[in-house]
């Protein structure tokens, strides 16, 4: 049995609210780790590529200085986010901290990850209305079923049009 936390992955839509809200009502209270992933390196990778390769004005020649502060400000983003996620978990009754965690290989890898390292009870996502069930589990679930090394509950959309 798994001792750690409850992984909730939330980037703020409604069904990562409404998985948030799932998990407090089946497995609260209990701890949980509120997760927002984000792209981590995708500025510096625009602002290294040639400009014939981008269909629009060029952005190689934007300052390292600038990537750095749009770097930043991704990161800052993603915690606010993050912080939200576990303050509205704490509403629901469950006992919960936010973490921002950049984008290892896929958010589907990077939650299984942090169910390994923090010894996850479970891993909580929401469905989105373009990844519904019915037409094939979406990568992240997808990726979550074949890395999670605990169970993976995927919480339909709150207006009955997921899964």
């Amino acid at each position: 049995m798994h001792s750690g936390p409850v992984i909730i992955g939330y980037d703020g839509t409604p069904g990562s609210e409404s998985a948030l809200r799932a998990a407090a009502a089946l497995l609260g209270p209990r701890p949980a780790l509120l997760v927002t992933v984000w792209e981590a390196g995708r500025v510096f990778e625009a602002a290294t590529l040639p400009a014939q390769i981008l269909e629009g004005p060029a952005v190689s020649g934007l300052e390292q200085r600038t990537a750095f502060e749009a770097q930043e400000a991704g990161f800052e983003t993603a915690q606010r986010v993050a912080d939200h996620g576990a303050a509205l978990a704490r509403q629901a009754g469950l006992e919960a901290d936010g973490l921002a965690v950049a984008d290892d290989i896929t958010v589907g890898e990077t939650l299984a990850r942090l169910a390994r390292e923090n010894d996850g009870q479970a891993v909580v996502i929401g469905a989105h209305r373009h990844h519904r069930l019915e037409r094939g589990p979406g990568s992240t679930v997808t990726d979550l079923l074949r890395h999670a090394p605990c169970p993976v509950l995927v919480a339909g959309s709150p207006d009955g049009d997921g899964p």
